[in-house]
């Protein structure tokens, strides 16, 4: 085949434009488990915490950005080291990328916020288990790229953060009369209202969570299979 063939055939060539920072796939990776993926209401991954440390708005939303620290950062660890993890030991490597971020989180919880540390320590350390950051490395960060792992990170994030809050606000609002301990009732000249104690109970979490579930899913229109 001549020279001048092949140009030819070179310059019939179109290449494909490069995907945008935020196209409507990466979109996507953020948006699907803020509603239709959550994982949380429709995955079912990370109940306990979403249980546990619900009481009050403080440490939920401390717990929160210590899960979406540790979920963006060991999907982009895991994604930029995918291609020299051998499959036997990934597991492993993946459980050793998680406790190292999370001692990070509790070390620093516990120089700045002792107290806070005092109230969520034993949680923190479960993150390395939470089957939400497992999940999304073994099901995404180990076959995509760093970029798209770090949009996935987020979106599994911001999807776990939003439900734990909403959890948190109801449970301290009618449980403790009180959002962050703002007296919320005594400022509008309640004084008098009364509190729920079922909502500071484990049984009130679950009787939010699952109201949650009950109308994300009615929206949606997701049926368990």
């Amino acid at each position: 085949m001549s020279t001048e063939t092949l140009e030819q055939k070179n310059e019939e060539v179109v290449q494909k434009p490069a995907e945008g920072l935020l196209s409507k796939r990466r979109k996507r990776l953020i948006s699907d488990p803020l509603n239709e993926d959550n994982p949380i209401t429709v995955q079912v991954l990370g109940i306990c915490s979403a249980l546990a440390v619900t009481v009050k708005m403080e440490p939920t939303l401390i717990m929160s950005i210590a899960v979406v620290f540790v979920i963006v950062f060991s999907n982009l660890i895991i994604s930029l080291l995918r291609n020299l993890i051998p499959n036997r030991v990934r597991i492993i490597v993946q459980l050793a990328v998680i406790a190292t971020l999370v001692t990070l989180v509790s070390e620093v919880l516990k120089a700045y916020n002792y107290e806070m540390y005092k109230i969520l320590g034993a949680f923190v350390g479960l993150i390395i288990t939470n089957c939400i950051v497992m999940g999304r490395l073994e099901a995404f960060a180990m076959g995509n790229k760093p970029y798209d792992s770090v949009l996935d990170g987020l979106g599994s994030g911001f999807g776990y953060a939003w439900i734990i809050l909403t959890v948190a606000f109801f449970r301290e609002l009618f449980g403790s009369g009180s959002i962050f301990d703002f007296k919320i009732f005594e400022a509008v000249g309640i004084s008098n209202f009364p509190t729920n104690g079922l909502m500071v109970d484990s049984i009130g979490a679950f009787m939010v969570l699952g109201i949650l579930i009950w109308v994300q899913r009615s929206k949606t229109g997701y049926v368990e299979h």
